[in-house]
């Protein structure tokens, strides 16, 4: 199947070949005809898959017919970094449709998104808190809205955003198409989906499983040498782009900066720093200007990076879910991508948590010449000194060529 067989609006083809789409994926396959259709959507899929097309283009296709400068299509999404990776796939996709779209989230000034909400979009994508305070100000009108997008709907449970959704469902229409994406789907959501929408169909790929393109290994290790063993790994990881995770955002800021002086080019991304810190960040390490991304979960989720070949995690999620869409961010658009997780005894039940979803076991690996019963400093401000780099030529000039 390719997208002329859509039919989509003549438009969109511009959209579509610059963002190098051919062939449909299996969720775009199954969700798009059934959203020309009318039809609301409950939607799973893991991540990677291309779902933000699977709506995406649907809205542009309906929107270019009826009234402009109004608010016609509503997209909803837990992160700021989601919201805008979303706007720009509609900058992308609609850029010879003249339809316009404004991102709506906290952490900025509102200057800016008032100013386009006043001029007119058809679009708007918002993270839940600042859409209210649009609303509440009146620079929001949500009268008019024709379709509504929940994404990653489980997230937004998990970062407490259910009350604002309800809220904010209050000034939709009731006559309207609704189309909710979600990984998981606890009991909440599937109540939110009730309320929410009229006669669903269900599409449901690959579900809560990671992608088959992506290898995953285990390094078990103390827990005070991680940070020697993540050196090590990536000494011996001949890559351009690695994103590790940390379960703080203090860990994430100390971690980026221990990279950084030892000669990597490392950046963060986690809620301690401000959105504009956040954007340069995610979009130098897109552009490959900074080899290594040290991130908290605020990164596992919805973020579009195709060249990622490595996802580390130096520390494991709370939750088996949470590592899936960790791993999510590899392996993506067809692409193979390897998961390293450095692992301690207080993990083991959260990895057979994993292999059990996965139905099979995950390879565990030692390196040879790593010292694992280095004690423990008595001074805990020894462990964070410079571990000695592996003077691996070979390695090392990979690693130059990749900053």
């Amino acid at each position: 199947m390719n997208f002329e067989q859509f039919n989509l609006d003549s438009r969109l083809n511009a959209g579509i070949r610059q963002a190098g789409y051919q062939n449909p994926t299996p969720i775009q396959e199954s969700a798009i005809p059934l959203a020309l259709a009318g039809h609301d959507l409950i939607c799973t899929a893991q991540t990677g898959t291309g779902k933000t097309a699977a709506f995406v283009l649907p809205i542009l296709h309906k929107l270019l017919k009826g009234p402009r400068n109004r608010t016609r299509a509503l997209i909803i999404t837990p992160t700021r970094e989601l919201a805008d990776q979303i706007h720009q796939s509609i900058v992308q996709l609609g850029r010879a449709t003249n339809l316009r779209s404004a991102a709506v989230y906290g952490g900025v000034k509102p200057g800016e998104q008032i100013d386009a909400l006043r001029r007119g979009v058809e679009i708007v994508v918002a993270c839940p808190g600042r859409l209210l305070d649009h609303i509440h100000n009146g620079h929001a009108l949500l009268n008019n809205i024709e379709i509504l997008v929940l994404d990653e709907a489980d997230r937004m449970l998990d970062m407490g955003f259910l009350p604002d959704i309800r809220r904010i469902l209050n000034f939709l229409p009731n006559k309207r198409q609704s189309m909710l994406f979600s990984a998981t789907f606890p009991n909440e959501i599937e109540q939110l989906a009730k309320q929410t929408l009229h006669d669903p169909q269900r599409v449901a790929i690959g579900i809560v499983r990671p992608a088959h393109t992506v290898s995953h290994t285990l390094y078990p290790v103390p827990q005070h040498l991680k940070k020697d063993l993540l050196f090590r790994l990536l000494e011996e990881t001949k890559t351009d782009s690695i994103l590790v995770f940390t379960r703080t955002k203090h860990r994430a800021q100390r971690l980026s900066k221990q990279l950084t002086r030892a000669g990597y080019n490392a950046t963060s991304l986690h809620g301690n720093r401000s959105q504009s810190q956040r954007t340069s960040a995610l979009k130098s390490f897109k552009q490959g200007s900074f080899q290594i991304m040290v991130a908290t979960d605020i990164a596992a989720r919805g973020l579009d990076i195709d060249s990622i070949s490595h996802v580390i995690n130096f520390d494991m999620p709370d939750t088996a879910d949470a590592y899936i869409h960790r791993i999510g961010r590899t392996g993506r658009a067809k692409r193979t991508g390897d998961a390293f997780t450095l692992t301690t005894p207080d993990d083991s039940d959260l990895v057979r948590k994993i292999e059990k979803i996965m139905k099979q076991d995950l390879a565990r690996r030692t390196l040879e010449d790593f010292d694992y019963s280095a004690p423990k400093p008595e001074n805990p401000q020894n462990n964070q000194k410079q571990p000695p780099r592996n003077q691996n030529k070979q390695s090392h000039r990979s690693i130059q060529r990749a900053r």
